[in-house]
């Protein structure tokens, strides 16, 4: 059976949190860009830069967890196939009907 992998807790709202932040900042920056001095605009620039590399830093390690829970599953699915062939072609057999049924109603 698949289980469940631990991941952080929160990542994709820490993700999409992030990546708000990120198009927030860049708003502001083109918005008020010309109207900062250069201290300030390195303040604003450093910022924008830190948000950008936590937003990357969170899409890796959710995409590293997707790719994790994906190949499990997919091993998962393979042991099933390998230990109950028929029941794999029963399932797999129907679904395929009932796809085709929802088709043809088109």
């Amino acid at each position: 059976m698949i289980e469940s992998i631990p991941t952080k807790p929160g990542a994709r709202d820490q993700l999409m949190n992030d990546l708000k932040s990120v198009i927030q900042d860049a708003e502001q920056w083109l918005r008020h860009g010309s109207q900062l001095t250069g201290d300030e605009l390195q303040a604003a620039k450093a910022k924008f830069e830190r948000t950008l590399t936590s937003a990357k830093a969170d899409l890796i390690r959710l995409e590293e967890a997707v790719v994790h829970k994906t190949k499990v599953a997919a091993k998962a699915t393979d042991e099933y196939v390998q230990e109950n062939p028929w029941k794999a072609v029963g399932i797999g057999a129907a679904a395929g009907c009932i796809i085709g049924m929802l088709i043809s109603r088109r």
